[in-house]
């Protein structure tokens, strides 16, 4: 099935590892030109020469997407050099202290609403230009299970994951009559570098195995999910490349759940 991405350029934000690696791959596998951004430039070399090795085409661009100047000049460069815009991914973003609400200071709620949300606004702000010429857009912002059903932990975090929801379904009221389509995929628990690397510190600390580690991860922290293991990076990319494509013309506004089952609420 050809999903219609031949010749369009992508971009996605913190790509160089994890869900976002596999967002560029996916997107390149179907014949996009990509665009990815990080802030170390070893890994962000590392993802490009990845994505060039399965035969696609990769531009690296070292940004922080928490800073507005880098965020311009990410999408100026994109646009530059691979001659256009038209798949903007914004998967940039943190899981911040593991707190208590009682236990978060003002400065953890800032640091984290500006990675997740407000590096969102920028580069769509940045992309919307270009999209809005051609009339032709796909936005695809990254939020999480707990922006729907939040845990009792990490309510600064839970927030900023609410806030992209609410963010996607705006953007799609206001901008579906000019082509560009806005939607939101929200992961439960994915195995990422990320999360092996807390797996395997809580293996250590326990002396168990890191099946073991995750199967008491989600015992005590993902019951809910119905399929009772951790979803993959490249099983979250396969929705946001379906959505980026021509496949998904009728589809805006959509929370797509890529979840195990968890979320319960229809």
């Amino acid at each position: 099935m050809d999903l219609g991405l031949r010749g369009k350029v992508a971009l996605v934000t913190g790509a160089s590892k994890g869900i976002g690696r596999a967002i560029a791959l996916g997107l390149a596998h179907e014949g996009a030109s990509v665009a990815i951004s990080a802030r170390t430039q070893r890994d962000l070399d590392e993802a490009a020469e990845a994505i060039r090795a399965a035969g696609g085409t990769a531009l690296g661009i070292r940004a922080d997407a928490t800073s507005a100047a880098d965020t311009a000049r990410l999408v100026e460069t994109t646009v530059a050099q691979l001659g256009g815009l038209h798949v903007l991914v914004n998967n940039a973003g943190g899981i911040g202290r593991f707190a208590p609400f009682d236990a978060l200071e003002d400065e953890d709620w800032d640091e984290l609403w500006a990675l997740n949300v407000l590096s969102a606004v920028r580069a769509t702000r940045a992309a919307l230009p270009h999209m809005r010429r051609q009339r032709w857009g796909r936005i695809i912002n990254l939020a999480s299970e707990s922006g729907s059903q939040p845990d009792a932990e990490m309510a600064h975090y839970n927030a900023t994951k609410a806030a992209l929801i609410n963010f996607t379904k705006s953007l799609s009221k206001a901008y579906g009559g000019e082509g560009i389509l806005v939607n939101t995929v929200s992961p439960a628990f994915i195995r990422t570098p990320l999360v092996e690397a807390m797996l395997a510190e809580q293996a250590a600390q326990q002396g168990i195995t890191l099946a073991e580690a995750e199967r008491a991860f989600l015992r005590q922290q993902r019951p809910n999910i119905v399929l009772g293991r951790a979803g993959t990076a490249e099983e979250t990319a396969a929705a946001v490349v379906f959505l980026a494509s021509e496949a998904a013309s009728f589809i805006t506004g959509a929370n797509y759940r890529v979840d195990g089952g968890s979320v319960a609420s229809v």
